[in-house]
This record gives C-alpha cells, structure tokens and sequence, in this order.
C-alpha cells in the first residue's frame, strides 16, 4: 500500500521527487498545499447538475455573486447539456465578470510570491491543478455517460473551470499567510470552489443572468 503522503505518488509530471522535498524545506505552506490537493480527490465534482438548486446552492451563489461585485445578478438554472453547452459557447473572456475574477486572482498572486519563491508556487499550483483535474475529469466522464453526453467541448470547459477553481483556492491558501487579516472562508474563490463541492459547474456570468448547471 503506498503511502498517502508519498512524494513519489505527489510529483507532478516532469517534478523530481527529491525536488518537491527540497522545495518544501524551502517553503513549508507546499506541505499545506500538498495536503489541499489531496482533498480535491473527495469533492463530488459534477454530481448534481441539472437538479433544482437546494436553499444551500442558492446562499452560496448569492455570496459568490457579491463577493465577484455583481449582488444583483439573477440565478439561471440550467436544466440539461444542451442548454449548458449553448451557455458555455457565450463565455465572454473580457466580460467585468471577468476580469472582476483576474483582478482577484492576479492581487493573490502576488501576495502569495511575498510567502513563496515562484518556483514553489508554481510546483504547487501545478500539483494541485493535477488532482482536481484529474478527479474532475473522471467524474465528467461518468456524468457524461450518465447523460449520454458526446460532446467534448463543453466538457473540457467544465473539468478546466474546476481545476482553475482549485488553484485559485491554493493562491488564497497561501496568499492569507502573508495577510491574516484576508478572509479565506469569505473570499470570492472559496464561495466559487464551494459551488463546485456542491456538485454543480457555474458556467457563465451573462448579462444579468449567472448561469449555473
């Protein structure tokens, strides 16, 4: 039986064990970052989509929504793929949603290097990018098969937008180390990465609409 917490098992590809371990000497909060990723292999990735929302889902997008600055926005469920992949087709990758999402993930970034060397934060992310993209897609893959769903696109946004997720999660992880006074559990990504770990894929913020599967 390996161990849980093996570096052999936890390298991502083409990162030397031994160079993980060095790192992690170097920058202890890749230890807390090893940890988190192993969890993204519990979330129940995509389990509900299509499910009328529980009062849960519905607190959870309100405090997304506030958080990104958009407070107003109404909450659009989508009921199967058809309509998911036709939301998915409007992402506008310059909308204020947008960039509201990269403003924050650029601002953690650069808390995160006052912690780490960028060499740590990048076999971090990367690692944590791995687990949770790995534990999504296989998960995609069995909802797809459930849904009778072929078409690739749509589903490689959503195993994308989950790890992208996950790792914004690390930057602020590692980010609140440099800045206690950030408030994790009430930060924009941890209120986004819960929607995932209640099994639904926020697809798109459109208009006034956030659509969500």
């Amino acid at each position: 039986m390996s161990d849980p917490f093996s570096f052999d098992d936890d390298a991502p590809e083409g990162v030397d064990p031994h160079m993980l371990e060095a790192l992690e000497q170097e920058a202890p909060i890749l230890v807390r970052l090893r940890k988190y990723a192993k969890t993204l292999r519990e979330v129940d990735w995509f389990a509900h989509l299509g499910e009328r929302p529980a009062p849960v889902v519905r607190e959870i997008s309100a405090n997304y929504l506030e958080r990104l600055g958009f407070p107003d926005t109404a909450l659009a469920i989508l009921p199967d793929w058809e309509d998911a992949a036709a939301a998915a087709e409007t992402l506008d990758w310059a909308s204020p949603a947008w960039d509201a999402e990269e403003l924050a993930r650029a601002d953690l970034t650069a808390r995160a290097l006052d912690v780490m060397s960028e060499e740590a934060l990048e076999v971090g992310l990367t690692l944590v990018a791995q687990h949770a993209g790995d534990a999504a897609k296989a998960a995609m893959e069995s909802e797809a098969a459930l849904w009778d769903m072929d078409e690739e696109g749509p589903r490689q946004l959503a195993v994308g937008a989950a790890a992208q997720t996950a790792n914004s999660a690390a930057l602020l992880l590692v980010a609140a180390v440099a800045d206690p006074d950030l408030d994790g559990p009430d930060h924009l990504f941890t209120w986004k990465l819960r929607l995932f770990q209640a099994g639904r894929w926020p697809v798109a913020l459109v208009g006034g609409s956030f659509n969500l599967f």
